[in-house]
């Protein structure tokens, strides 16, 4: 494919996803039921929690397809740039594609422009990503992610959550999405409190994440046997930082009792 080339006066300006768009780069919606094509992977559960210093987000690794366990170490939490991340919840292979866009979208309106975008613009810009992808989703490939960041111009994390057509909504204290999305944010919303330590954010998370893969089959929880462990992250001021599966194991363990056979009290 020859590298395109514009004249000054016909800038594209930073919007990378309009760039493709113009560019006949874009893959057209399917037309039709997708499920006929075969099993198509999804994956649930994620979550993002506010605390005193930022955000924490947080993913199960199960990826479904149909009644079938399809991945069982999928990522579904992923750094968008340095102040910001996001999760994704639906159908895994358009989930992915949209956050490589978004990052690079993200990469290169800092470049053309100069600056970084605010917290606010990054959310906006995904919020349109999600309204492109509309077609799909009405043909079953849907993906709805949850967005978070260190805000640097307020000092203070900020989440945002939409819904397949593409609506973002901020949110003041938690959110979820995914298939066990109502599990979790119920554990959440229970054991949430202003001001939360990142320690007690974490441990918020993981407990939300046990809980839903106790009560939805498409949610994977920790298994320590297999060493598998949630993707979680921090995003505060030093920027996102991903937590080591060590320390997520000695939460866990510490959450379970040394049985596993349930939290202490």
């Amino acid at each position: 494919m020859q590298i395109p080339t514009f004249s000054p006066g016909d800038d594209p300006g930073p919007d990378f996803a309009a760039l493709l768009r113009r560019q006949g780069l874009v893959p057209a919606a399917p037309d039709g039921p997708v499920s006929a094509a075969g099993p198509v992977t999804h994956g649930t559960t994620v979550v993002s929690i506010r605390y005193a210093d930022g955000v924490v987000m947080a993913g199960d690794r199960r990826a479904t397809s149909g009644n079938l366990i399809s991945h069982r170490t999928i990522e579904k939490v992923f750094a968008a740039d340095r102040w910001s991340g996001v999760a994704i919840a639906g159908a895994a292979g358009p989930a992915m594609e949209m956050v490589k866009l978004f990052q690079l979208q993200l990469e290169h309106y800092e470049k053309v422009e100069g600056s970084p975008l605010s917290l606010e613009g990054k959310a906006n810009q995904l919020s349109g990503m999600v309204r492109n992808h509309l077609p799909a989703a009405m043909q079953g490939l849907a993906v709805v992610p949850l967005f978070a960041g260190y805000d640097t111009r307020r000092n203070a994390g900020r989440l945002f959550q939409y819904d397949v057509t593409g609506g973002r909504y901020e949110e003041n204290d938690y959110a979820t999405s995914g298939s066990g999305g109502l599990h979790a944010a119920t554990v959440v919303k229970l054991g949430f409190a202003e001001g939360l330590s990142r320690g007690d954010a974490l441990d918020l998370a993981l407990r939300a994440l046990i809980t839903a893969a106790d009560e939805d089959s498409a949610t994977g929880g920790p298994d320590p046997r297999r060493n598998i462990w949630p993707v979680v992250a921090t995003i505060d001021a030093e920027g996102f930082t991903r937590v080591e599966d060590s320390e997520l194991a000695d939460r866990y363990h510490q959450i379970v009792g040394p049985d596993g056979g349930g939290a202490k009290s």
